[in-house]
């Protein structure tokens, strides 16, 4: 995402910011913006100073600052810096998103990242989002379209392509707030033309998965084993990690091919 160079007027700047003096925070020493953007150059090329003042200004970042108003960076502001570009670098989610993940209490490397070893020497995979219950906030049509910017139209499309489906309560159309972010993803793709009728593709894929990952797990789901019910929902959401992984990673390789 292409970045805007922003500087506050009321700071003072040196003419090199990345030469200003580094400090220390309780959690250890603390970085200045160059040293940032030097420490995350080779993961990520395209960053620069410019681009940690926008997400800065953006309200994503709050480093603290210098008397001289140089800003110091600690090791937790780095890792969430990190998260931020990997969120747009590898799920291509805008600002807006972005926000709302890191305020639901996302951490560092919890997207498709693979994590410590499982019970049978199997990598064990985070999840983004948890098939487990949601936290049962339901929103409203209107809710849900000051909240995505969708069209009213958009939604009933959706709807009826059974891309979402809502819950009726009191005559009124509800949403839960996994819908409400698929709503919100699709208004993103009508941007460049796609409609509901497009997303019928993503619905069938979902569905095929969802079978084959239920059939793989379906016994022990059912059991009346607490433990192993515990361990199967567990490892459906390490299978629904890896499932997710692995689309992307071939819709990344088909891509490239377009762009070469």
């Amino acid at each position: 995402m292409a970045a805007r160079a922003t500087q506050a007027t009321d700071e003072p700047i040196p003419a090199r910011e990345s030469d200003a003096p580094a400090g220390r925070t309780g959690s250890g020493k603390a970085l200045t913006i160059g040293a940032v953007c030097k420490a995350l150059t080779q993961e990520f090329p395209d960053i620069s100073i410019s681009k940690i003042r926008y997400l800065e200004d953006q309200k994503l970042l709050a480093p603290r600052r210098t008397p001289g108003g140089y800003r110091l960076y600690t090791q937790g502001d780095v890792a969430r810096l990190r998260t931020i570009l990997r969120m747009q670098r590898d799920e291509f989610l805008p600002l807006r998103v972005i926000r709302q993940e890191l305020a639901s209490g996302r951490a560092e490397e919890t997207a498709f990242a693979p994590g410590r070893g499982g019970r049978d020497g199997g990598r064990v995979w985070r999840a983004r989002v948890s098939v487990r219950e949601a936290t049962g906030a339901l929103y409203s049509m209107e809710d849900v379209l000051a909240d995505t910017k969708a069209e009213d139209k958009l939604v009933r499309e959706l709807e009826e392509y059974g891309v979402v489906k809502g819950e009726m309560r009191g005559g009124v159309r509800y949403f839960d707030e996994t819908e409400r972010e698929i709503i919100a993803a699709v208004a993103e793709l009508a941007r460049y033309g796609v409609g509901g009728r497009n997303l019928r593709v993503f619905r069938s894929s979902a569905d095929r998965e969802a079978n084959l990952l239920q059939q793989i797990l379906a016994p022990a789901l059912r059991s009346r084993n607490a433990q192993r019910r515990k361990e199967a929902i567990e490892a459906l959401e390490n299978l629904a990690a890896v499932a997710t992984h692995l689309k992307h990673l071939l819709l990344v390789r088909d891509l490239r091919k377009i762009v070469r």
